[in-house]
């Protein structure tokens, strides 16, 4: 699996992006940039997905992983997209154990697709609150401050379609 900065590395050049692109468009500086790409730090969840945006990319393709394909980040997130890298779109199969929640609230390019497969799951989606319960979706803006969490004793399971 090749590491998250050298994945980076990787997407800048496809875009014939310069660093200093990528500083400018992520508000990130160019030395913290390189030494992401070099591995010699490790960027926070919240840079990483203003790079992702830049990238044109979902977050989760960092964390990609054949023979892995689980991974926290707070939640447990399998990537269902069979390794199809090109798509403008990536499903997910999330997990949000009992009393776990995303942390702070977060706002994304793109849209996103939930889906309620057990349990229940709290979403504030521009401080208004949807309570969602099994076999129930909501579909959103992720440009739009959001935060998941479950308050509940169950874990609850998701699929999360993100368009990218």
């Amino acid at each position: 699996m090749s590491t998250i900065g050298k994945q980076i590395r990787i997407r800048r050049k496809e875009l014939k992006m310069t660093l200093k692109e990528l500083s400018e468009k992520t508000n990130v500086s160019i030395s913290f940039l390189s030494q992401v790409e070099l591995d010699k730090c490790s960027p926070t969840l919240e840079t990483l997905r203003k790079i992702a945006d830049t990238l044109q990319i979902h977050p989760s393709a960092f964390f990609s992983d054949t023979e892995q394909e689980e991974y926290k980040l707070p939640f447990i997130y399998k990537d269902l997209s069979n390794g199809i890298t090109d798509a403008n779109f990536k499903p997910l199969h999330v997990t949000l154990k009992p009393y776990e929640n995303r942390g702070d609230e977060i706002q994304h390019f793109g849209h996103e697709f939930i889906y309620v497969i057990e349990g229940e799951v709290h979403i504030t989606l521009e401080k208004k609150d949807y309570f969602l319960k099994k076999g129930e979706t909501l579909f959103y803006d992720a440009s739009k401050g959001h935060y998941w969490r479950n308050e509940t004793a169950n874990s609850c399971e998701l699929i999360v379609i993100s368009n990218i």
